[in-house]
C-alpha cells in the first residue's frame, strides 16, 4: 500500500467565524472590503463582498488568500522577499499565476499546520493586513 499523507482541514464553521471577524473589523475601520477564506489547497471556503467594495476586490481577496495558503506566509512578506532580487521581482509577480506581493493575505495555521488562508481587499494594503489579523484572532 502506498504511503498516504494526512492533512488538517479547515472546517466551514471555522471559515465562517474567520469571515465574520474580518467583516466586523472592516466595518469597524469603515472600509468596505472583500474577504476570502480558502482551505489548505487554496480552494474557496467562505467569501463576502461588503456593500461598497469595488468589483476588483473580489479577485484580489481570493488571490491574497490563495497566495498565503500556498506559501504559508503573509503576502506582505513577498515584497521583502523579491525587492532586492531583480530577476525574481520581475518574474514572480507576472510569472506565478495568482501571486500577490502586497499585504492583506495571511495563512491560517492551527497547531503548526497551515490549514488555509484569509485574504482581504478594500483599503490600503496596510489596512487589509489589520483586518486579516483581526480575523485570525478567532484562533486564540
Amino acid at each position: 500500500m502506498a504511503d498516504i499523507r494526512h492533512r488538517a482541514a479547515l472546517s466551514n464553521a471555522l471559515a465562517q467565524e474567520i469571515l465574520a471577524a474580518a467583516v466586523q473589523a472592516a466595518e469597524g475601520l469603515g472600509i468596505p472590503s472583500a474577504i476570502a477564506v480558502v482551505d489548505e489547497s487554496g480552494h474557496l471556503n467562505a467569501f463576502a463582498r461588503m456593500d461598497g467594495a469595488a468589483l476588483l476586490t473580489i479577485d484580489i481577496a481570493q488571490d491574497k488568500a490563495y497566495t498565503a495558503a500556498g506559501f504559508g506566509l503573509g503576502t506582505d512578506s513577498w515584497h521583502e522577499f523579491v525587492k532586492d532580487d531583480a530577476p525574481l521581482a520581475m518574474g514572480a509577480p507576472t510569472g506565478i499565476r495568482r501571486l500577490i506581493v502586497f499585504g492583506g493575505g495571511l495563512p491560517i495555521s492551527v497547531d503548526g499546520q497551515v490549514v488555509g488562508g484569509v485574504g482581504v481587499s478594500g483599503g490600503h494594503w496596510s489596512d487589509d493586513v489589520k483586518i486579516a489579523k483581526a480575523a485570525l484572532d478567532v484562533l486564540s
